[in-house]
This record gives structure tokens, sequence and C-alpha cells, in this order.
């Protein structure tokens, strides 16, 4: 699997627990950032449509459908945003063009 957070490959054993962690970075591996039914722009940001909502999509869960991401996509590679890329992004709205 490809970690979302150091973006390095990770070998896993075949049933992930919720408390592995990544050996390079220390995340948590089970988590929505590393699957694969993970998309920010679908409901509950899961492809899997009897998914129980996660508030904290870094951390370790129980999901019974996470399937490890195994290849590196636009939308799990980013990442939450942090502080300074959101207030970046606040600004950018008011930002006078004239």
């Amino acid at each position: 699997m490809i970690c979302w957070s150091c973006k390095k490959v990770v070998e896993v054993p075949e049933k992930i627990g919720r408390k592995e962690a990544c050996p390079n970075c220390g995340v948590d591996l089970k988590c929505c950032y590393n699957c694969q039914l993970y998309d920010k722009d679908a409901h509950h940001q899961c492809h899997e449509p009897e998914a129980e909502w996660v508030r904290y999509k870094e951390k370790g869960n129980f999901c019974e459908f996470f399937e490890p991401r195994t290849k590196r996509n636009k939308v799990a590679s980013n990442g939450p945003l942090t502080k300074e890329d959101l207030k970046k992004k606040w600004d950018s709205l008011f930002r006078d063009e004239g």
C-alpha cells in the first residue's frame, strides 16, 4: 500500500489492524486516506454506500470496507489541508483584483 502521509510504499499484512502504523512516518495505516474507497467529493467521502461516517479521516478506524490504496491518486495523496493552506484559500477569496 502507499501511505497517504509520506507517499512511500508500505508492505502490509493481508488484514490491517486499526492500530498499525506506517514504519516511515508513524501515521495510522487503517484510515480513510489510505483506502481506495475514499473520495472527498462522495457522500460521507466514501464510495461504499453502507459505510458509516468517519469524522477523522487520518485516524485509525474500524471500517469493515477498508481496502488498502495501492496506487497514488490525487484525492488521497493530497491529504488534509493545513491551517496555513486553509488561510491562503480563504484570503484568496477576498483578494482585491483591481
